[in-house]
C-alpha cells in the first residue's frame, strides 16, 4: 500500500492443480522476484503462533484496541487517494466473527476540515505489535469495482523517524478492483522502481471477491516468500532485489495494517460502474514464529 497451517497436495491431480495454478501467476510491474514453482508452504510443525485476532468480539463493536489503532484522515494518504478514514462503525466493525471494513459514497468532513466524496476505515498493529521474520497471513474476502484497493501489508518500525520507503514496506495482498482476478506482492525500499519489486497472482478462474482467500507471507533475513491459498508465487531475495544495498528486511521489526482504499494512484477513481457500499471481510489475522 500497506505468519499457519497449510494445506499440502495429496495425490496427482492435487498435484496438477497447483502445477496449473502456478502457470497463471504472472509478474507485473517494477522488477519481478525470480520464478517460483510450486513449492508448498511449510508445513505446520514449523512455526508456532504467537499474535492473532479471529475478530470475535459483539456484532458492532469496534475492532480489539489492544491489537488496532484506528487511523483517521483524507489526506490521500501519499497516493491521492479520495477517501476519507473514519473510526465510525458505519465504516469499520465486527460482524459474525469478520473484521468489516466499509468504503461508502457519501461527502464527508472531519475534524481537521477537509473534506472528500468517500469514507472508508484503516487500522495498524503500530505500537501494539510488531514481529521481525515469521509467517504472517491473513483470511479475506475483497471487494471489487473500479476505483476499489484493498490491502493487507506491513511497514518498518522505524517509519517516523526513517521515513518511507527507508523504513520498508511489505505488501502481502493488493488488489485493484479492475482486476478482481489478479493480486499483487510487493516490496518497497530506497532505489526500488515505482512499483517496487513485485510479483501478482491471477486466479484459474473467477474474481477474488467470490470468497474468502488466505494471503501470506513467510519472511526470513535475506528471503521473502507470497503465497496465495498455499500457493508460492513470489519469491524475494535481496541479491535479486532492484537494489541489493537497500534492504531493510533484515533490519527491524515491522507492523500490520489492513485498509480498503478509494482512488489514488495506480487503481484510478471509481466510475459510474462503481457500486457502492463496498467491503473487505477479514476472518482472522494471525502470526507464527518459526522454531
Amino acid at each position: 500500500m500497506t505468519l499457519i497451517p497449510y494445506r499440502l497436495s495429496i495425490g496427482a491431480v492435487s498435484a496438477f492443480l497447483l502445477l496449473f495454478t502456478a502457470a497463471l501467476a504472472t509478474s507485473c510491474g517494477g522488477q519481478a522476484p525470480q520464478s517460483s514453482n510450486t513449492t508448498p508452504p511449510s508445513t505446520s510443525p514449523t512455526y508456532q503462533l504467537v499474535w492473532s485476532d479471529e475478530f470475535s468480539g459483539p456484532d458492532g463493536s469496534a475492532p480489539d484496541a489492544t491489537k488496532w489503532a484506528i487511523q483517521t484522515g483524507g489526506n490521500g494518504w501519499g497516493n491521492h487517494e479520495l477517501e476519507y478514514y473514519t473510526t465510525r462503525p458505519q465504516n469499520v466493525q465486527v460482524q459474525s466473527g469478520n473484521l468489516v471494513i466499509t468504503a461508502v459514497k457519501e461527502d464527508y468532513t472531519g475534524p481537521d476540515g477537509v473534506s472528500q466524496h468517500y469514507t472508508s476505515a484503516r487500522m495498524q498493529t503500530k505500537g501494539l505489535f510488531s514481529q521481525q521474520y515469521g509467517r504472517f497471513e491473513a483470511r479475506i474476502k475483497i471487494p471489487k469495482g473500479q476505483g476499489m484497493w484493498p490491502a493487507f501489508w506491513m511497514l518498518g518500525n522505524n517509519i517516523d523517524t526513517a521515513g518511507w520507503p527507508a523504513c520498508g514496506e511489505i505488501d502481502i495482498m493488493e488488489n485493484i478492483g479492475k482486476e478482481p482476478s489478479i493480486v499483487h506482492g510487493t516490496l518497497h525500499a530506497p532505489g526500488y522502481p515505482p512499483a517496487g519489486y513485485t510479483a501478482a497472482y491471477t486466479l484459474p478462474s473467477g474474481a477474488f471477491s467470490d470468497d474468502f482467500h488466505v494471503f501470506a507471507v513467510e519472511w526470513e533475513p535475506q528471503q521473502l516468500r507470497i503465497y496465495v491459498d498455499g500457493n508460492l508465487y513470489g519469491t524475494y531475495t535481496q541479491s535479486g532485489s532492484p537494489s541489493p544495498t537497500n534492504w531493510p528486511f533484515s533490519t527491524q521489526p515491522f507492523f500490520l495494517l489492513l485498509n480498503l482504499a478509494v482512488g489514488g494512484d495506480w487503481p484510478g477513481a471509481p466510475d459510474a460502474s462503481t457500486q457502492f457500499p463496498q467491503q473487505m471481510l477479514v476472518d482472522y489475522v494471525k502470526v507464527y514464529q518459526k522454531q
